[in-house]
């Protein structure tokens, strides 16, 4: 009986917590943040940033009807290879559309946007790269969409398919129902098989220059009221190398850093950039072969704690302007050749940091390399500075070293003269000695039968005569 009664306590206990769960839930809506990367995602072709070559494309095939089965977006991460592939959607399934202007406005854009719509299936590539799935995929295919015109497929990493599931999408990649579009995205285009490729409208996105990454940059710290300095957001649009979802993601960084006040210290500090005039000094260190000076500033900035990766990327943009100047008619400090050499001296070396441990070794190593390219240093003055360096003072150059002594190679190479020149001599005196005691028995024996057989021919033919 107590039994029953505790059942029923811990029974109505548990009902209590549930309810009180679902009355919280409901009383206090879940806020939940969003970062830059979301909230200023692009809803139409306008919105896209520096892709105007592909949205203008779209937007026309839209409005003439000149629609393919399959688009491939190709590109970098971050430049809007989904952004548009969504935007794409919404053209066909809009409910103004097929319009070039999505509404964003109606149910099925709304849907589209959060990613929710039952006509457009986004697939994760990665995830999703079997001959199963594929299977499923043309089986699905065959059902007509629930609202809008069209059933759209959208492939994200879409190269990371098997063998197996490309081959199985080729039929219905090169002849789909009439209600079926393909969208594929992908950062790496050369491991999608050009039987894929073949059948599918290529979209090339680029990188997006810096101003354009600055302009947007400083458009949502307006609409956050936030303060971005001008070089802040110039700096940010640099380290985010051309990707407009990073420099959004640095932003929201910055913010959380410094809050409603971001400076060009501040944007250095935290992602380790190194400010152009101290590029520019190393540069000129370089130029003027001063050893400890180049070796001083990779040392500061390594003790700073900067990206010392980089800095060398910033070194090698530093000489690529130089040498544009150069050949636009600019000074010559340098010449081309050398700065070529450079160039590509340090574009190895910022290669072969992505793989080692000690990044500052590796760029010492490289401007020791530098200065030799350069020709205007000794291996003894780059000791110099290293030890320099170590010790805090200016050591003097050391004495040069005296010469070897002379090898007594030179002494013995006479000697072989006389030595070779009678053995050279003497096989060929015997050799014309024994030929001719050899010649006169064959040519005896030769000639006394051809002798023999000419007198008996002769005599033969006179009895024959007769």
């Amino acid at each position: 009986m107590w039994r029953n009664f505790s059942s029923l306590g811990r029974l109505e206990q548990k009902n209590k917590t549930y309810w009180m769960s679902w009355a919280v839930a409901f009383s206090i809506p879940a806020v939940s943040y969003r970062v830059f990367a979301r909230k200023y995602r692009p809803q139409t072709f306008a919105e896209v940033v520096g892709q105007d070559h592909i949205t203008r494309t779209l937007q026309n095939a839209v409005n003439a009807n000149r629609l393919a089965q399959a688009y491939l977006f190709v590109g970098p991460r971050g430049i809007g290879k989904t952004s548009t592939a969504r935007i794409l959607a919404k053209a066909l399934n809009c409910v103004n559309g097929p319009t070039s202007q999505p509404c964003g406005e109606c149910d099925v854009c709304k849907e589209i946007a959060e990613g929710r719509n039952l006509d457009v299936i986004e697939i994760d590539g990665a995830s999703n790269n079997g001959v199963e799935n594929i299977r499923d995929l043309r089986d699905n295919a065959a059902y007509a969409p629930t609202r809008g015109p069209f059933k759209i497929y959208l492939i994200d990493e879409v190269h990371m398919l098997s063998t197996g599931a490309f081959n199985a999408l080729l039929k219905t990649l090169e002849e789909p129902p009439a209600h079926v579009k393909f969208i594929f995205a992908t950062t790496e285009a050369q491991k999608v098989p050009a039987t894929i490729t073949s059948r599918c409208q290529r979209f090339d996105l680029r990188r997006i220059p810096s101003d354009l990454i600055q302009k947007h940059l400083l458009y949502i710290a307006e609409n956050e009221k936030i303060t971005l300095d001008a070089d802040a957001a110039d700096a940010i649009a640099r380290g985010a190398d051309g990707g407009l979802r990073d420099a959004e993601s640095m932003l929201d960084q910055m913010v959380a850093f410094c809050g409603e006040r971001i400076t060009m210290n501040d944007v250095m500090d935290v992602f380790g950039f190194t400010p152009r005039e101290v590029v520019a000094n190393l540069a000129q260190a370089l130029f003027a072969a001063d050893a400890q000076a180049a070796l001083g500033i990779v040392a500061m900035q390594s003790e700073a704690g900067k990206d010392l990766s980089r800095l060398t990327a910033e070194l090698i943009g530093h000489l690529r302007d130089r040498l544009v100047a150069q050949a636009c008619g600019g000074e010559v400090e340098v010449p081309q050749a050398k700065l070529l050499e450079l160039i590509e001296h340090f574009g190895g070396a910022e290669s072969a940091m992505k793989w080692v441990a000690d990044k500052k070794l590796q760029l010492d190593v490289a401007v020791i390399k530098a200065l030799h390219l350069l020709d205007e240093t000794s291996l003894t003055d780059v000791i110099d500075a290293l030890s320099g360096l170590c010790s805090g003072e200016v050591p003097s150059p050391r004495p040069a070293r005296p010469l070897a002594p002379s090898r007594p190679v030179e002494q013995r190479s006479p000697e072989p003269a006389p030595v070779f020149t009678p053995k050279a001599v003497e096989p060929v005196v015997s050799a014309p000695v024994s030929t001719p005691a050899a010649l006169p028995k064959v040519a005896e024996s030769a000639p006394s039968k051809v002798v023999e057989s000419r007198i008996d021919a002769p005599t033969s033919w006179e009895k024959i005569a007769a």
